[in-house]
C-alpha cells in the first residue's frame, strides 16, 4: 500500500472563496493549477516530493482541467519538458531537489534560457541547504546568474507563496525568461491557510488540442549562430523587461520600521527566522512588526536596481542577510548603489558567517554586530542575554551528551540492504580490502559504522562512472554500489553503458528493492506490479522474492550485452559473500554485474501492516516471526551487533552474575527478517540466536499441541 494523498488531492479542487489549510508545498501545487499550467513534470526529492506525488495521484482530476503529468526519469528529462514553452503559449512546471537536481538539468536549462519562452516556464526547486541539509552545500542562485534565469525566494507565508507562484509564470512570460522558485524545508512544510481561487483550465491542453505545429523559427533553436543574438536579448530585453515587472507588480516586499536610519535587505525565505532574531532582541514585537527597516526580496534574481537604490538611499547603513556563499546578492547590491553613487555603507558577510544556514542565533550574533555599531543608542541587553542563555544550554548538552555513545545514522529496520553489507565485510575478510565507490540513496548508509563502506559519492547513479579512473591503478578490482533508482536515473548510461563499451573490468552491485526509496519510495520501471504485492501479502513473507515478476533491471543489461550477472536474494548473507568473493576473483574480465533483491521493507510495512491490522480485527489466524538470543549461549562478544548494525539488536545487563559481559538482545521493533541469524550462520558466530513464531488467533488443534508441549518441557524442567 503506497502513501495515498487522497485529502491533499480534495484541497487541491477547492474553489474561489474557499480556504486552503495545509502545507506549502501543497499550496505551491494549488497555486499551478490556479495560475492555468499546461503541463507539470519533475523529479521526486525531498523537501518538494509531495508536489509531484499529489500530481501524479490527481490524474483522473487533471484530466478534466486538460493538465499533462509526467514523472520524469531524472532532472535532465523534467527540465528538457520545459521546452513545450519555448514555441507555444503553455504554461509548464516542473520540480526537483536542490542544487543536485539543477546540477543534472544543467544542460537543459543551459539550452532552454538562451531561446528563451514564450509560454510561462517555472522551475520549483528544493533548496536543501545548511548543516541539516542531505546534499552538497551550494546554492541555485548560480545558476540564475550563469543562465539568466528569475529567481524567486518567496516568504514563507502561504498568501505570498501562492501569489508569487502566479507572478512567476507571469514574469516569465513578460521578460521570456523562465523562472525559478527555490523553497527551503522549513517554506515546503510552514502550514496556515489563504483564501483559493478557480483553478484555471489551460486554453490549451489536452483536453483543447493544439491544431498545427509551430513555424519553423530558427531564432527559437538554442544553435549557433543565433545563440550570441540570445545573448543580446539577455542583456537588452529580458533582464530589463523583468527588473521593470518586480517593480510595477511590487513583488519584492518593504516594511517600515521606527529606525529608518539603517536598513535590512533580506531574502525571502529568511524572513521569518530574522523576525524571530529581532523578537530575541525586543526589536519586533509578537505580530512581526519590527523596529528596523525590512526590504524583503521574494525575487533575488534579477535586482531592481531602482527599488534597490530607492530603499538604501540616505540611510547610515544596510545589512544584507544572504545565506550561503558566496555572497551574490550583496555584490550585486553594492555595485547597483555605486552605479547610481549612493555612497551608502553595505555589511553582510563581514558581520555575519559566510558559509552555513542562517540560524536565529547567527543572526541575533551579526545583528548585535550591526546594531552596536550604527544604532549605538539603542539596548543590546535582551539580545546579550539570550545568546548567554544559549551557550549555558549548549554547555549543559555536551556535558550530558558526552556520556553517551554516538549514533550513526542507519539502514531502517529489517532493510534489504544492511545484509548484503554484512556480507561484503565477510567476503572482504578473504579477498582483502576492496574499493568501494558508493553513490547517493539508502545504500549510502553503509558509510556509516558499522560497515565504513565507500570511498567517494560523486552523484545519483555515478558509482561504476567514478571508479573509472582508479580501478585500472589498482591490483584488486573495486566495487561499484548503486540503487535501481540511481540505476533508471543515471547508472545505465554513464556508468553501464560506459564501463561495456571500454571493456572495463569491474563489479556492480545494484541494489533492487523496487522502488526510488531515499525520496520517498516511489515507483519506477521495475516495481513489482500488484499481481507480486499480493502474492507477498498473502504468503506474509519478509523475504518475498520479486524477481520472477519483473526483469526489467535484468534483462536490459542483459540485453546490452552483460555476460557475467548474478541475482542473489539480498537476505541470504552466505549466498551473497560467496557471490561476492566468486565476482572479485573470477578469471572473467568484463563487467560483472551482481543484482541484490528483496524489498524495501518500509514498503512492505505500509502494505502488509493494515492487512495484518484487517486479519487480527476478522480474528483470523496470523503468524509473525521474532528473532530472540538464548542469554545462556551468547558469549557476549557482540560480533552480531558488528557485523549486522540493526538498531533492534542491542545489549543488555547479564542475567548471569558470574559474568560481566553484557549480552545481545533483539528489542521490540523487529520484523523477523532473519539477518542476525543469517549472519551468525554466515560468519561462523555463536548459536545464540532463536527464531521463534508467534501466533494470534491460533486453530483449535495449534492450542492442544501447545499445551502438550508446555506440559512435556515442564516435565523436563529441573525442581
Amino acid at each position: 500500500m503506497e502513501v495515498q494523498f487522497t485529502d491533499q488531492i480534495e484541497q487541491l479542487k477547492l474553489g474561489q472563496g474557499a480556504t486552503f489549510h495545509g502545507e506549502g508545498i501543497l499550496a505551491i501545487t494549488k497555486a499551478l493549477l490556479q495560475s492555468g499550467v499546461a503541463y507539470v513534470g519533475g523529479y521526486q526529492g525531498a523537501p518538494v516530493s509531495h508536489l509531484l506525488d499529489v500530481m501524479v495521484q490527481a490524474r483522473p482530476y487533471l484530466d478534466t482541467l486538460g493538465v499533462h503529468v509526467e514523472a520524469c526519469s531524472n532532472e535532465a528529462s523534467a527540465a528538457a519538458m520545459l521546452g513545450a514553452s519555448i514555441h507555444y503559449p503553455l504554461r509548464g512546471a516542473v520540480t526537483w531537489k536542490s542544487i543536485v537536481g539543477t546540477n543534472v538539468a544543467a544542460d537543459a536549462l543551459s539550452n532552454l534560457a538562451s531561446p528563451g519562452v514564450v509560454g510561462g516556464a517555472l522551475i520549483v526547486v528544493g533548496e536543501d541547504y545548511g548543516e541539516g541539509a542531505s546534499v552538497i552545500q551550494e546554492r541555485t542562485h548560480a545558476y540564475a546568474l550563469k543562465s539568466t534565469l528569475a529567481l524567486f525566494d518567496p516568504r514563507p507565508e502561504l498568501t505570498n507563496l501562492v501569489r508569487c507562484v502566479e507572478h512567476a509564470f507571469a514574469l516569465s512570460e513578460a521578460s521570456n525568461m523562465p523562472a525559478m522558485l527555490e523553497l527551503r524545508i522549513r517554506a515546503c512544510h510552514v502550514r496556515g491557510s489563504f483564501v483559493a481561487k478557480d483553478n484555471v483550465a489551460p486554453k490549451q491542453g489536452t483536453h483543447a488540442l493544439i491544431d498545427e505545429p509551430a513555424a519553423f523559427d530558427y531564432m527559437r533553436l538554442a544553435h549557433p549562430p543565433v545563440t550570441f543574438r540570445h545573448e543580446k536579448l539577455k542583456l537588452e530585453q529580458r533582464i530589463p523587461a523583468a527588473q521593470r515587472y518586480i517593480e510595477q507588480h511590487g513583488l519584492n516586499e518593504h516594511f517600515d520600521g521606527a529606525h529608518a536610519e539603517v536598513g535590512l535587505v533580506v531574502q525571502g525565505g529568511l524572513y521569518n527566522t530574522l523576525v524571530r532574531a529581532l523578537q530575541l532582541m525586543g526589536l519586533a514585537d509578537g505580530a512581526g512588526a519590527a523596529a528596523l527597516p525590512i526590504l524583503v526580496l521574494n525575487v533575488t534574481c534579477p535586482l531592481a536596481p531602482g527599488e534597490i537604490g530607492r530603499f538604501c538611499a540616505g540611510r547610515r547603513a544596510v545589512l544584507v542577510l544572504e545565506e550561503g556563499s558566496p555572497e551574490y546578492i550583496e555584490k550585486d547590491l553594492v555595485q547597483m548603489l555605486r552605479r547610481q553613487d549612493l555612497q551608502t555603507p553595505v555589511h553582510g558577510k563581514d558581520l555575519l558567517p559566510g558559509a552555513g544556514e542562517y540560524s536565529a542565533e547567527m543572526m541575533v550574533q551579526g545583528l548585535l554586530a550591526f546594531v552596536e555599531r550604527h544604532l549605538p543608542q539603542v539596548d543590546l541587553g535582551p539580545g546579550r542575554a539570550w545568546l548567554a542563555g544559549i551557550a549555558a544550554r549548549r554547555a549543559d548538552a555536551a556535558a550530558l551528551l558526552g556520556a553517551l555513545p554516538p549514533r550513526p545514522p542507519g539502514f531502517c529496520v529489517g532493510c534489504p540492504e544492511r545484509p548484503v553489507f554484512s556480507a561484503l565485510k565477510l567476503a572482504q575478510q578473504q579477498v582483502g580490502p576492496v574499493h568501494v565507490a558508493a553513490d547517493i540513496g539508502c545504500h549510502a548508509f553503509a558509510t556509516f559504522e558499522p560497515f565504513s563502506s565507500g570511498h567517494s559519492i560523486l552523484g545519483y547513479g555515478m558509482s561504476l562512472a567514478s571508479r573509472a579512473g582508479v580501478s585500472p591503478m589498482l591490483q584488486r578490482r573495486t566495487l561499484a554500489v548503486m540503487g535501481d533508482g540511481g540505476f533508471w536515473h543515471n547508472g545505465l548510461l554513464t556508468g553501464v553503458q560506459a564501463a561495456l563499451f571500454n571493456g572495463d573490468d569491474a563489479v556492480l552491485l545494484i541494489m533492487k528493492n523496487g522502488y526510488t526509496s531515499a525520496t520517498g519510495t516511489q515507483d519506477i520501471l521495475n516495481t513489482p506490479d500488484d499481481e507480486a504485492k499480493a502474492e507477498a501479502e498473502r504468503q506474509a513473507r519478509v523475504h518475498q522474492s520479486l524477481a520472477h515478476k519483473n526483469q526489467a533491471i535484468e534483462d536490459t543489461l542483459k540485453g546490452m550485452g552483460v555476460q557475467w550477472l548474478r541475482v542473489v536474494h539480498s537476505y541470504e548473507v552466505d549466498a551473497m559473500r560467496r557471490t561476492l568473493q566468486e565476482a572479485f576473483t573470477t578469471p572473467f574480465a568484463g563487467l560483472k554485474v551482481i543484482v541484490a533483491e528483496g524489498e524495501c521493507q518500509l514498503e512492505r510495512q505500509r502494505r502488509v501492516k493494515p492487512w495484518i491490522a484487517s486479519l487480527l480485527a476478522r480474528g483470523e489466524r496470523v503468524e509473525r516471526v521474532k528473532y530472540g538470543v538464548d542469554e545462556d549461549v551468547c558469549t557476549g562478544d557482540h560480533a552480531c551487533i558488528r557485523l549486522s548494525g540493526c538498531p533492534t539488536l542491542t545489549l543488555k545487563d547479564n542475567p548471569d552474575p558470574l559474568r560481566v559481559d553484557p549480552v545481545a538482545t533483539v528489542i521490540d521493533g523487529c520484523v523477523g527478517c532473519g539477518l542476525c541469524g543469517s549472519n551468525a550462520h554466515a560468519a561462523t558466530l555463536c548459536p545464540s540466536f532463536y527464531r521463534a513464531e508467534i501466533v494470534r488467533h491460533p486453530k483449535w488443534h495449534e492450542r492442544l499441541l501447545a499445551r502438550w508441549r508446555a506440559a512435556a518441557t515442564g516435565w523436563l524442567r529441573p525442581a
